[in-house]
């Protein structure tokens, strides 16, 4: 996929890792469609880099079909999406005061899990009528899964869940949307600095960095867009859930 000139989708625009790819791919020359459910977050990311910025709640079926229906009227068919709109929750599933707050888990699976299904399959269906490349490409999606996906801590089950939804999709998402000339890869990031993390307290953040075997820190989320950019620009990249962690593995707790 070539980057400048794309129509490019980033959710979760406002801040961190969204914030973050939305400049990487900006630079590179990709025009920004920055959605978030922060409207005026999306809008302030998408002034500085000369896109639009768009209040979605990637949840919601009409919210996501209207906004991507406002992209094609407002810049043209987006050939990149990149899902990176999500929200944690922790909590333990037999707590102190009883059950888990089902409500809850459900919103964590909504937004991270369905919203960014909600979030491809109308993408998809915009960039399936864009006319291919040289080599047959239409899109690529990139969605956000987690590394705890795979190793979720005590107290993760709606975030490791959610996440490992994401994971699992992705290989046959690609495979179907594969005769529309679409890819799909997802991005799996351990500790990154973004504000899920740097609203901890620093001695936290200080431990969550010393787990890691190298680099000793937490990820900046420009590292994350770079690799972003990089699967947009390398077409044998399809299918696959790419971990970004600095080879740590997570603990129970």
């Amino acid at each position: 996929m070539q980057i400048k000139g794309s129509i490019a989708i980033v959710t979760g625009a406002a801040s961190g890792l969204g914030a973050a790819t939305a400049e990487t791919l900006a630079h590179a020359g990709a025009r920004i469609a920055a959605f978030d459910l922060n409207a005026d977050g999306a809008k302030a990311t998408a002034e500085k880099l000369g896109g639009v910025g768009y209040g979605v709640d990637v949840s919601n079926g009409e919210s996501v079909e209207q906004a991507v229906a406002k992209v094609v009227e407002d810049l043209g068919a987006p050939s990149i999406l990149v899902n990176c709109a999500g929200i944690l929750q922790g909590e333990r599933i037999v707590g102190r005061e009883g059950p888990a707050d089902l409500d809850a888990f459900a919103r964590v699976i909504n937004v991270n899990l369905i919203g960014t299904f909600n979030m491809m399959r109308v993408a998809a269906t915009a960039m399936s009528r864009n006319e291919p490349s040289p080599g047959g490409e239409r899109g690529v999606i990139i969605n956000t899964a987690s590394i705890a996906a795979f190793e979720g801590q005590i107290g993760q089950a709606a975030y490791s869940a959610s996440k490992g939804g994401v994971a699992a999709m992705t290989l046959p998402a690609a495979r179907e949307l594969a005769r529309h000339g679409i890819r799909v890869v997802s991005i799996a990031p351990g500790m990154f600095g973004t504000p899920m993390v740097t609203a901890l307290p620093d001695e936290m953040q200080v431990a969550l960095s010393a787990n890691i075997p190298f680099p000793k820190r937490l990820g900046d989320p420009h590292e994350y867009g770079r690799l972003a950019m990089h699967i947009c620009e390398n077409e044998m990249i399809n299918g696959e859930t790419i971990r970004i962690d600095g080879a740590v593995r997570l603990e129970p707790k």
